[in-house]
């Protein structure tokens, strides 16, 4: 295992040198004006910008939702702060609205020169200020004016918790927000329901192949949660759909946590764990959602792994203890 680990930190030091190298190359091209910038920039942006953004901006759905959440709450002279900018999506909604001032912070350096660019292609540069920092980094009185009076994200992954929303909310919450503000999202809830799929267990793990055992892979493994797009893989439900976990980003503790769950099994067979999704109040009356049924979503679902598939019979009760922290959903 230490072996292991030093072969995993050798590949993380040779990616960092790389990527400074390349970073140092196309530094040196914009420097120099030469016709290789473009393409050398373009090869770096697709290390350092995500490509789940594309997908998450062509979701219909997400965006009318947010743009009606924000339209419905956010009021005419508002300090509105958008956490987590991407394209300045939400900070150009909150404008839009009647925002007077947005703060719209953004800790990816390359997504906040985006969304500079894009709100002042918009002719809001007036109202909307990108900060590139982290909002825990945000200080009231040298980054915002003022505490705001709305704080707007949509900083979840498809299992809710995994980019960081409950550390973030109860940061804002207490050194951002002004006293009676809004937040949003307000609350979210957590569904699952059992899945028997050897198919999607092996998605993050291996142990044979060609006749041999290569299972040391494992220890590379995602701990916690990963995303699949249920509908795509064979897979059997085993038990009703359940509420997981609550979450109250106003007033509720956003510590790392468990809770006991118990899931009603609806047929016999095997889980190798738990088919889980979201359901994000956005406030006003709108919701989001990534459960299965909603193909549209960009979202996939969450996957919660058992350490060993658990034989199951119908109608009894499967009692668990779903674990959230570090932004990882895990059972035991």
């Amino acid at each position: 295992m230490n072996r292991l680990l030093l072969a995993s930190l050798r590949a993380s030091a040779a990616e960092v040198a790389r990527m400074s190298t390349a970073i140092g190359e196309t530094v040196a091209a914009v420097t120099e004006h030469s016709p290789s910038a473009g393409r050398l920039a373009g090869s770096l942006a697709q290390n350092l910008v995500p490509r789940w953004h594309f997908a998450m901006l062509n979701d219909i759905e997400r965006n009318e939702a947010l743009a009606t959440a924000i339209e419905r709450q956010v009021k005419p002279g508002d300090h509105v702060l958008d956490i987590g900018a991407g394209t300045g999506l939400l900070a150009m909604l909150a404008a839009r609205a009647g925002a007077a001032r947005v703060i719209s912070c953004e800790a990816n350096p390359v997504m906040a020169e985006i969304a500079t660019q894009v709100v002042a292609s918009h002719g809001l540069s007036d109202v909307i200020q990108v900060v590139p920092r982290m909002s825990s980094d945000l200080v009231v009185g040298r980054d915002l004016e003022r505490p705001a009076d709305v704080i707007v994200s949509e900083i979840v992954d498809c299992g809710l918790i995994g980019e960081g929303i409950m550390p973030t909310m109860r940061h804002a919450r207490a050194h951002l927000l002004a006293p009676g503000g809004v937040l949003m999202p307000p609350s979210a809830r957590v569904y699952g329901t059992l899945v028997q799929s050897p198919v999607i267990a092996n998605l993050n793990r291996a142990d044979r192949a060609a006749g041999f055992d290569i299972g040391l892979i494992n220890a590379m493994s995602t701990v916690g949660h990963f995303p699949v797009r249920l509908h795509t893989w064979p897979h059997t439900t085993l038990s009703a759909t359940t509420e997981l976990v609550a979450y109250d980003f106003v007033d509720g503790s956003l510590d790392d946590g468990g809770t006991k769950v118990d899931l009603p099994v609806t047929a016999d067979g095997t889980a190798h764990g738990i088919a889980a999704w979201f359901e994000m109040d956005l406030g006003a009356g709108v919701t989001l959602r990534n459960a299965p049924d909603n193909v549209s979503s960009h979202w996939m679902q969450a996957f919660i792994p058992f350490d060993t598939p658990i034989p199951v019979v119908e109608g009894q009760d499967l009692a668990l203890e779903l674990r959230w922290q570090d932004g990882r959903f895990t059972v035991a």
